[in-house]
């Protein structure tokens, strides 16, 4: 990924947190006597997203065609947001769903590549957002699966999003109990194929980027889908009283990131590898298999790096971030 290309991920990223945070869904559910969608604390935005936004996040959202794309790991997510199908002997691992109203998009996704959604045995996401886990409870509905996620964002599942460090009871979702707490490190397993979460915080406080090894040809290789390991442009690593360890956690990510062997380089959003582009490639018979991209994860995580050197900098310095009121 080019710088150009890669700050331009980073700024569609930044505008989707700020529509999602200004758009409270018509389905969401309200604390017990609110309003449906409201919170005294935090009030939907009048009018909700403006149009612009509005449609950034419906771009996000619009349909892609499923495919292979190496090894074991099919793609099942829509254009902007990546969800994957990992099979094994003993059925499939479901990462990331989307938003709640894409449920049916993935579940059309999967079937369309051949599965029921009944060999969908287990659930497990990259953070627990709206736009990366608003379907697990009706995906987990559909397909009978288990749930899994990291201990650090768990609650939020199971919360629905209420108390997020980010969006606070603005942006809740569809609750799902979580059937298994998992702590950094502890592998999920399922016929063979082990996929090992490692606790990326920052994002969210679960924030998760998930490895393993696939075999393609003969050969095996290192996957890593990366969680959102960037620094948004408005974050403050001193923290907020919601979240006051924010940049003790990025500071950890940092050092975690580099010690993430990566041949196939994969992510929660799909701009952030060049997943369209890597597509029209495979198809085309680009040989090597385009998603084989050691030099691309390499800059990812660089660049990951000093979006937080130059955030830490900027702090210490006293500027304000981009785009921030002054």
């Amino acid at each position: 990924m080019n710088g150009s290309k890669f700050l331009a991920a980073q700024a569609i990223l930044a505008a989707l947190l700020l529509a999602i945070i200004a758009a409270v869904p018509a389905w969401a559910q309200a604390p017990a006597g609110q309003p449906q969608g409201a919170s005294p604390a935090n009030p939907p935005a009048p009018g909700g997203a403006a149009p612009n936004m509005a449609q950034m996040i419906a771009s996000m959202k619009e349909p892609f065609p499923p495919y292979h794309i190496i090894g074991n790991i099919n793609y099942v997510g829509s254009k902007g947001l990546a969800c994957y199908l990992i099979t094994t002997p003993a059925g499939a691992i479901l990462l990331d769903t989307g938003y709640p109203d894409m449920s049916s998009q993935i579940e059309s996704n999967i079937q369309k590549l051949g599965y029921k959604l009944s060999e969908v045995k287990i659930i497990i996401d990259s953070h627990s957002h709206i736009d990366h886990a608003g379907g697990v409870a009706e995906l987990k509905n559909a397909t009978g699966a288990r749930v899994m996620s990291l201990a650090e964002d768990a609650v939020y599942l199971e919360s629905g999003g209420h108390n997020d460090v980010l969006f606070g009871d603005r942006n809740p979702f569809p609750s799902v109990k979580v059937d298994r707490i998992l702590h950094d490190g502890e592998p999920v397993t399922l016929g063979g194929v082990t996929m090992t979460p490692h606790l990326t915080p920052g994002h969210t406080p679960g924030n998760t980027t998930w490895t393993m090894v696939t075999e393609d040809k003969g050969k095996k290789y290192n996957v890593v889908f990366f969680g959102i390991v960037t620094v948004m442009p408005n974050a403050k690593l001193s923290g907020n009283p919601a979240y006051p360890n924010l940049g003790a956690d990025y500071a950890r990510t940092m050092k975690v990131l580099p010690t993430l062997a990566c041949d196939v380089f994969l992510a929660s959003n799909g701009s952030f590898f060049n997943m369209e582009q890597k597509h029209d490639a495979l198809l085309k018979g680009a040989d090597p298999n385009p998603f084989i991209d050691p030099a691309g994860c390499k800059v990812f995580v660089d660049r990951a790096e000093d979006s937080y050197q130059q955030t830490l900098e900027r702090e210490q310095s006293g500027r304000a971030a981009p785009g921030a009121p002054r």
